[in-house]
């Protein structure tokens, strides 16, 4: 399923799937016994029917819902005749939900349906229920004492105020040039022969040859890179460049490309060039903000099978020159 790969990031979109699901298991059952109830009337009806008369207020705090969306939810059940808003006995400034005796006598037979809803879920999911409700109730629990928009807040700030540094390659750092690469080709494309084969042997097929790797570090982590290939004396190809999709938007990718052409002019080079795909478009814009020129066809003698675009860069001075 894909949203359990996105593990956090899709807590919420999970949830809000399983709950359609089991309310829809729900309603099914009730229609099938002859219930007049529909599952999401239950958690107001259910608190009104154990505690009795209670405010919009009472009731939402009680079930975990927002005002709002307790008083819409009353407005439904006011027009099916299941609750009525009374004047509070006690003051006359507010008013409180009250059972009709139509709600009252439908939730008198629902006894065994709820039985069997308890037992079925139970055979359904097996112990893994019994620990999702666990889970649940920690979880509902942390919420309270660590309210989780404070904490996504606090780690968001904690991430923008790490430095990002570019660094050259070094043995360690072999197996994030592999990982971050691999994830974003999976992502866009698939790993060709030529990608396994450079990828897993970075010192052999890119520096030995005259290239360097670079990569974009931020709190010790890898979280981007890109290679310089050097295809002859003074030519140079810019590959394998990346960002790790968790750090997209941090501008990480035109640090390392602003080094990877750095370095370039460091080197002496005479010709920069890169292949690539047209659906990134991001990419090929930012390419071309620092010089890189589109170039008509694909390059000639192209390894890789994804490449549509071919690209060289001009330096500064050559585009006012032209």
């Amino acid at each position: 399923m894909y949203l359990s790969t996105l593990a956090e990031l899709a807590l919420g979109s999970r949830l809000k799937a399983l709950s359609d699901q089991f309310y829809a298991a729900a309603d099914e059952v009730y229609r099938a016994c002859g219930a007049s109830i529909e599952s999401r009337w239950f958690p107001v009806l259910r608190y009104l029917w154990g505690n009795g008369p209670g405010t919009v207020g009472e009731v939402a705090a009680a079930i975990g819902q927002t005002h709002s969306a307790v008083s819409q939810l009353v407005d439904k059940l006011d027009a099916a005749g299941m609750v009525r808003r009374e004047r509070d006995p006690q003051d006359g400034r507010r008013s409180v939900l009250v059972l009709t005796d139509q709600a009252r006598k439908a939730l008198g037979a629902l006894g065994p349906i709820w039985q069997a809803i308890r037992r079925g879920v139970s055979a359904s999911l097996g112990e893994d229920g019994g620990r999702l409700l666990a889970a649940l109730a920690a979880c509902e629990e942390a919420l309270k004492e660590r309210p989780i928009v404070p904490a996504i807040l606090a780690e968001h700030a904690a991430l923008l105020a790490q430095p990002l540094e570019i660094v050259p390659y070094e043995p360690a750092l072999a197996g994030d040039f592999y990982r971050l690469n691999v994830q974003w080709l999976e992502r866009y494309f698939r790993v060709e022969d030529i990608d396994r084969q450079m990828l897993g042997d970075p010192e052999r097929y890119v520096l030995a040859p005259g290239g360097a790797l670079l990569f974009a570090r931020m709190g010790g982590q890898a979280i981007g890179t890109c290679a310089l290939l050097q295809e002859a004396p003074g030519v140079y190809e810019l590959s394998k460049m990346c960002v790790d999709d968790s750090y997209q938007g941090l501008g990480v990718g035109r640090k390392l490309l602003d080094a990877a052409i750095a370095e370039f002019h460091r080197r002496g080079g005479r010709e920069l060039f890169l292949e690539s795909n047209s659906k990134l478009r991001t990419a090929l814009r930012m390419y071309e903000q620092v010089g890189f020129e589109l170039q008509p066809g694909v390059r000639p003698g192209s390894h890789y099978q994804r490449s549509d675009v071919y690209m060289v860069y001009r330096a500064p001075a050559e585009r006012l020159a032209g």
